[in-house]
């Protein structure tokens, strides 16, 4: 697994790379199990109502991830990366995320895409740039699901997350951080 990048991170316990979260876990694959059966727990229940914008999505990543984080849904306070890659600067994440997010309502949220081949691709986009702007310090690829298979049905699509194969996904995501969104539409449009 590849390990973020961060500068000090007055969220993690000192002297370790682990999230201080509300169980007290200071060991990382512990805390891994942890947060895993906290969201499931959370995906068995109602998703917040939103307007598929930046409130919207922050409402998500508070709703799986509440009793995790105190900070569950607010956005990062610290510079990340990962590998070589360094994620949206804290000081612009909400400018960069509500340009984004007015986009998609312009785009009027891909609902209106002309097939599914369209719609990978123009989810695709998203998803690039959202996983760039990475506004959450944990949890933004899980999130991204999620807000992907709202997306999907929001243009009458199916998105069947058994087909997620993770490692081919993440290899596509890792391109698409240098603008190469072909492998990333081509995943999305195997699981429609």
């Amino acid at each position: 697994m590849v390990r973020y990048n961060a500068v000090e991170d007055p969220l993690c316990y000192p002297g370790s790379h682990v999230l201080r979260n509300k169980a007290d876990i200071k060991d990382q694959d512990q805390l891994d199990e942890f947060e895993q059966l906290m969201f499931d727990s959370r995906a068995e229940e109602a998703l917040p109502d939103g307007d598929l914008d930046f409130t919207h999505y922050r409402a998500l990543h508070r709703h799986f991830f509440q009793d995790v984080y105190e900070w569950a849904g607010e956005t990062r306070t610290i510079r990340t990366g990962k590998g070589e890659n360094w994620f949206c600067y804290p000081e612009y994440i909400e400018n960069e995320a509500n340009r984004l997010f007015n986009e998609l309502a312009a785009r009027d949220h891909l609902a209106n895409t002309e097939s599914k081949d369209a719609f990978a691709g123009d989810a695709g986009w998203l998803l690039a740039e959202i996983n760039a702007i990475h506004p959450f310090r944990e949890g933004n690829g899980r999130i991204q699901l999620v807000f992907l298979t709202m997306l999907t049905r929001n243009a009458g699509y199916e998105l069947d997350e058994g087909k997620l194969e993770p490692k081919r996904f993440l290899e596509a995501m890792i391109r698409s951080f240098s603008g190469d969104l072909a492998p990333l539409a081509g995943e999305i449009r195997r699981m429609i």
